[in-house]
């Protein structure tokens, strides 16, 4: 265990951190509540993806419970060098003793997360904007979705996704022939008697002719 909790990882041992990106979040603050995590191993692969409704808390306990347990999940599976990035600024200060933790709901969390943080060999947080926690934020809001009885979003537009790539395909249908425009066809002849003689060629009864003067 080093000295310091929060000193900037060893360049030498770089490839042996694994990166948590951990969000909570509560509809209502307090209200449904839950928290998304998504660890990453030292090669970048997703080697698990995290997420539980916790009833009606508020945001700040959810950002701690998607913390304790992607601790929990290093501790578990022997990932001994953990980076946690998270969006929420007061739980990373607080974890770095920049801030104090007043208040008592959330003590028993952060003493919790110091305990198991000291479990490692070594163990530093990062804020991010919420633009970079976009999966961990996306999993949080999936638990809350579960949690109040809801189809999570992210599952409804794979969902739809799946529908629109498994559909059969359906050539769009031909248009229907259009009836050819009737020619056009000028043939010379006199009246006689009130009635029409061509000089030559004949109509079928019923045409319709237009007869011009000359």
């Amino acid at each position: 265990m080093t000295g310091n909790l929060f000193a900037p990882p060893d360049p030498s041992a770089q490839e042996g951190w694994y990166t948590a990106h951990c969000d909570g979040g509560s509809r209502g603050n307090p209200g449904p509540s839950g928290y998304g995590a998504v660890v990453e191993a030292p090669d970048g692969r997703v080697v698990a993806r995290l997420g539980e409704f916790l009833g009606i808390q508020t945001n700040n306990y959810a950002e701690y419970s998607g913390l304790l347990a992607v601790l929990k999940w290093a501790n578990e599976n022997g990932a001994k060098h953990l980076r946690v990035i998270s969006d929420s600024e007061l739980m990373v200060k607080q974890m770095k003793g920049q801030y104090k933790v007043a208040s008592p709901v959330l003590r028993p969390l952060y003493e919790e997360a110091r305990r198991r943080s000291r479990e490692l060999e070594k163990f530093e947080m990062r804020h991010t904007l919420r633009g970079g926690n976009k999966e961990a934020d996306q999993l949080a809001n999936d638990a809350m979705d579960k949690g109040m009885g809801r189809s999570p979003a992210s599952q409804s537009a794979e969902a739809l996704a799946r529908r629109v790539s498994e559909a059969p395909f359906k050539p769009a249908p031909k248009p229907a022939p259009q009836p050819a425009a009737p020619t056009r066809q000028v043939l010379e002849g006199y009246v006689k008697g009130g009635v029409v003689h061509l000089l030559e060629g004949e109509l079928p009864d019923g045409i319709f002719v237009k007869v011009i003067r000359e």
